[in-house]
């Protein structure tokens, strides 16, 4: 019985797909709910897999092509019982690298660099979760196996003119300044595509302030032994952070707030957009009703959201909707930045680098740990002083944790 392979139906946002690679041939045998091909659209990477068992019999859409949902990929010739390679026999066959290729679970991204890069996945060390190879580490086998040209041996070891060959020379300065043209990712251009949507269609400001993380590291340094044993997660400081914007937030509902038209859409709900940076690009999973969990479930939303995001399993579900955003620059040693809204979003707070530093205290001089906080903002909606003010509700929670575990 033939049987059409679809496009999976796309969510309205998504107009179409890029069709990435297909990881069977015509003619190739199939199980039940093997992958067969990888779909990237404007968030994620999508997996088809097969219905049934059978074999491919017909590739309509090749490698590259742009398809929508419902559009038919490939027909398959599903059949009862599966073909025995003919590898397969009593004598024990050393495995190939397209058969460790197929056997070891591997993400599209990844799947994709082993491919393109002919590798060995049982050769490379994985840190994901039970290990699993993730695309950094395959990122990190391929930079190990680049060989650096040495310009001293290769041009300069003899410095007679006549003894260096035009064309060698000519190969050898193209390598010193290489380039490299390669398409957008769909991805990178959505990124694009929102940035740009940002600025030029919203009163976009920004205001700064600083907190003490003295009282927040003393905290945690006390109870994340106790907290990692009980609920299996570590305590971290992105915790905080969302408890003490959930409270900012109930206090100042415009910065919850979204512009529609000419209509404000006021939120009585609490979804997070945590900023993720991923080897595809910027991602931002988003917390439904934040409010409702505690620290432990907060902790284990954002592992599992830095999970799925290195493994490239990230859903629709994960990424929709957001009513405000927190991306923490500091992982990567930002001292001071300006984020750029998350549309239709109103209101986007960065983290950034704790740093000692000398302040006052009590006419003393004292050092303390201090993190610069940003609030960027539409103006269109959100007033100076509610943004001051919110940044300050945020700094007194931060500064003062009792206020996020009594709710005062």
């Amino acid at each position: 019985m033939s049987i059409e392979i679809l496009v999976p139906n796309l969510p309205e946002s998504v107009s179409d797909a890029t069709l990435i690679n297909w990881h069977k041939q015509e003619g190739d045998f199939v199980n039940k709910n093997e992958n067969l091909v990888d779909l990237e659209t404007d968030k994620v990477v999508l997996e088809v897999t097969a219905p049934e068992s059978g074999i491919l019999s017909k590739i309509l859409k090749d490698n590259g092509a742009i398809v929508i949902g419902g559009e038919i990929l490939a027909t398959l010739e599903s059949s009862v019982a599966p073909i025995v390679p003919a590898r397969e026999t009593t004598t024990p066959v050393k495995k190939t690298q397209a058969h460790n290729v197929e056997d070891i679970p591997l993400s599209p991204s990844v799947r994709r660099l082993v491919h393109e890069n002919t590798l060995d996945p049982s050769g490379i060390t994985g840190t994901g979760k039970s290990g699993r190879l993730t695309k950094t580490d395959v990122l990190e086998h391929l930079n190990k196996q680049v060989q650096p040209i040495d310009i001293k041996q290769d041009v300069l070891s003899d410095p007679t003119p006549e003894t260096i060959k035009p064309v060698e020379l000519t190969s050898i300065a193209s390598n010193l300044r290489p380039e490299q043209r390669v398409p957008m990712t769909r991805l990178r251009a959505k990124v694009a595509e929102r940035l740009l949507q940002a600025q030029q269609n919203a009163a976009m400001l920004t205001t700064f302030n600083e907190v003490n993380m003295q009282n927040v590291i003393d905290l945690r340094n006390q109870y994340k032994t106790r907290f990692e044993q009980k609920h299996g997660v570590k305590l971290g400081f992105m915790s905080f952070f969302v408890k003490a914007s959930i409270e900012a937030l109930k206090h100042f509902p415009a910065i919850n707030a979204s512009i529609d038209g000419n209509d404000i859409i006021y939120h009585g709900y609490y979804d997070l957009g945590i900023a993720v940076s991923t080897p595809r690009g910027l991602i931002v999973p988003v917390m439904h009703d934040a409010d409702q969990l505690d620290f432990a479930g907060i902790e284990k939303s954002i592992s599992n959201f830095g999970e799925k995001a290195r493994a490239g399993t990230l859903t629709y579900e994960d990424l929709k909707g957001g009513t405000f955003t927190i991306t923490n620059g500091g992982v990567f040693g930002s001292m001071l930045s300006t984020p750029i809204l998350n549309p239709p979003q109103c209101a986007i707070l960065g983290m950034h680098a704790i740093k000692e530093r000398a302040v006052v205290e009590n006419g003393q001089i004292v050092i303390r740990p201090i993190m610069y906080l940003a609030l960027s903002y539409d103006h269109r909606l959100v007033d100076g002083r509610e943004a001051v003010q919110f940044l300050v509700t945020i700094k007194e929670c931060l500064e003062a944790p009792a206020h996020l575990l009594l709710n005062i």
